[in-house]
């Protein structure tokens, strides 16, 4: 058996069902690759070392011949999705102390499933970001090159997966932010559609924005997470009343009949050639096995990132007023209760954090909130008809995942116009509300870039059934970096 670190999530399952391996031999060896290469690579804010050794040993002791795919399976979660009685800091000060007192629903979905949390990982602070170099307490690093930034905001989701620390994770996405890190990262990530899975216990950044996914090595490990925590949740009034498919059932391999649209306002001016070259590439393959490619057009992306940064931070002032001192985490002191709520949020909050609430809430102001976040609402509609008039031609659309590969630590933290267009291909999708998928399709100087396919609201099946079959005629994603 390989070393069981380097085990994707169903390969871990198989050899945890066939009786190969022990869920407390596989959270071992886990906890002794974090041991190994977190000082490296530094994705975790919070290891729950003990919980997950005696998690494990109670996994053993009730395995069945019916237990599920997730069974005894060690897993890690974003430090902005509450856990119960473990620390959730969203990777700000502000929320130093705060342990929250129950878990998100995709957690309790997952302790339900069986699965194990090794603990939580690092993101931008309040998962605004792309580099995860704004998170309050350290920068992660990239597992192909720890001098590069493994993307963001769900850095440490990804590069926990990258350095085989944990075979799968959970990430949020609010404007690319499990599929940028993802391709910088070469694993796998999927945005679910907006609705599909339930954002109770997620601390908010952008309502009408935000999805948690699942990240691992494959498509089909990808399949397996998602159909746990997908589904309906009374208590997230956003969730979606719509069936959940049997997921892994719909990797059949099959690409014949399918039609893949290529959008060319995708491919951007400043792109990287061996970007632009290795996701060309992966869509040669998929011609190749039988599916139809045409271009398609989707004339109001050149929109989206302005569209993206009025909305994203209107919604974010507002999320963000409850964070005070007075309700969460530590609190600064001053004369009166106003001087105390001023230095709390002016002084723990980071500086991407405060000017996304200025710019937010400058949007909202009196005067001002038609010329901003009502238009943006408005071009918002026609970037969701885009999508709407270009799946009546194709099932799925191929593009690139970002416009570069991973760059330098500290390459772009001083410039937030550089850092934004990092996400200038992820952004349409969340404005939308539709599922996309990224995954590893070759590198470029030595680096990873990853293959974005976008769906139709809800068929994430068939983004996975293409992201596997891809995965079945390549090996991108079985390439490990080394640490």
């Amino acid at each position: 058996m390989p070393e069981p670190s380097t085990l994707t999530v169903a390969a871990a399952s198989a050899a945890l069902a066939a009786g190969e391996l022990s869920s407390l031999a596989l959270t071992e060896a886990l906890l002794a690759r974090i041991a190994a290469v977190e000082p490296t690579v530094r994705a975790f804010l919070t290891l729950t070392a003990e919980q997950a050794l005696a998690d494990a040993r109670a996994a053993d002791a009730s395995r069945r011949a019916d237990s599920g795919p997730l069974h005894g399976v060690p897993l890690a979660i974003k430090d902005v999705i509450c856990t119960d009685g473990v620390r959730t800091t969203c990777g700000s000060a502000i929320l130093a102390t705060f342990v929250p007192p129950y878990d998100a629903t995709v957690v309790s979905r997952l302790k339900a499933a069986g699965a194990i949390s090794l603990g939580k990982l690092n993101c931008d602070e309040f998962a605004m970001g792309s580099s995860t170099e704004t998170s309050a307490y350290q920068i992660t690093r990239n597992p192909w090159d720890p001098e590069r930034v493994p993307g963001g905001s769900s850095g440490g989701s990804a590069a926990a997966v990258a350095a085989s620390m944990v075979p799968g994770s959970l990430g949020t996405d609010t404007g690319g932010s499990i599929r940028q890190p993802a391709a910088l990262c070469g694993v796998s990530g999927l945005k679910p559609t907006y609705g599909r899975v339930s954002r109770f216990g997620l601390v908010a950044y952008g309502s009408s924005l935000d999805q948690i996914g699942p990240l691992a090595w494959t498509a089909e490990d990808l399949a397996i997470m998602l159909q746990v925590i997908a589904g309906q949740d009374p208590r997230d009034g956003t969730s979606a009343p719509v069936p959940v498919p049997d997921y892994r059932a719909a990797l059949s391999g099959e690409l014949r009949g399918l039609r893949i649209g290529v959008p060319g306002e995708y491919f951007v001016e400043g792109m990287e050639p061996g970007v632009e070259q290795a996701t060309r590439e992966a869509i040669a393959v998929l011609r190749a096995q039988g599916a139809e490619v045409v271009e398609v057009s989707l004339p109001h992306t050149r929109y989206a990132l302005p569209t993206y940064y009025i909305i994203a931070p209107a919604e974010a002032s507002a999320n963000l007023a409850r964070f005070d001192g007075v309700r969460y985490g530590p609190r600064e002191a001053g004369a009166s209760m106003w001087d105390e709520i001023e230095l709390t949020r002016g002084r723990r909050f980071g500086a991407e954090v405060r000017r996304r609430i200025m710019l937010g809430t400058y949007a909202l102001s009196a005067g001002y909130y038609d010329a901003y976040y009502k238009r943006a609402q408005q071009v918002r509609t026609l970037i969701k008809r885009d999508f709407e008039q270009a799946f009546t031609q194709v099932d799925v659309i191929a593009a690139p995942t970002s416009p570069t590969v991973a760059f330098k630590v500290g390459q772009k933290l001083d410039d937030p116009i550089a850092m934004y267009l990092s996400d200038v291909c992820t952004l349409p999708i969340n404005l939308a509300g539709v599922p996309s998928l990224v995954v590893p399709c070759g590198f470029s100087e030595g680096l990873p870039v990853g293959l974005q396919l976008i769906g139709r609201p809800f068929a994430e099946a068939t983004l996975l059934r293409v992201g596997d079959a891809y995965q079945r005629l390549t090996d991108w994603h079985t390439r490990r970096p080394v640490l």
